[in-house]
């Protein structure tokens, strides 16, 4: 089986100037459940079907497929309504690679940053940029975004 452990914080939006290009991804959910999520992604013109199972602390089964664009645009058509789209940046800290993701559209405003683990308990640097730890609120997973954009939070 295939396993994500991740850690998920928000970033310091005075603080986080990346030095490298970001990509662009636009992403839909066919199911988001607290069990099971299956999600529609294009970064940089490929297509992936991910299916995702239910959190268990930071912790979940991830299975991940590339498939054709056109696959994919199709597929996003037949997604839930909202549409995450974002355009993330990796960058390399102390040889932990961070996935900081920048929100579009509904999601304006907010950014989030991931560092994929390889055990629950890795010890790792943050960098400045850093904010609060977001892992266990899922207002911040993608699937509840796409639902509820941050644009409509108080």
């Amino acid at each position: 089986m295939a396993k994500e452990i991740e850690r998920k914080f928000l970033v310091k939006k005075e603080l986080f100037n990346p030095n490298v290009e970001g990509e662009y991804i636009a992403q839909g959910y066919l199911s988001a459940t607290p069990e099971c999520t299956v999600r529609v992604r294009i970064k940089n013109h490929r297509g992936y079907l991910t299916v995702k199972g239910k959190n268990t602390g930071i912790s979940r089964s991830e299975y991940e497929y590339e498939i054709p664009e056109n696959d994919a645009k199709e597929l996003l058509e037949l997604c839930e309504p909202a549409i995450i789209i974002k355009r993330r940046y990796n960058i390399n800290v102390n040889g932990s690679k961070w996935e900081v993701d920048v929100f579009e559209g509904d999601n304006e405003g907010l950014i989030v940053a991931e560092i994929e683990l390889k055990s629950e308990d890795e010890i790792f640097s943050k960098p400045e940029w850093i904010d609060k730890e977001v892992s266990s609120d899922e207002r911040y997973y993608n699937a509840y975004l796409s639902k509820h954009p941050f644009k409509a939070w108080k």
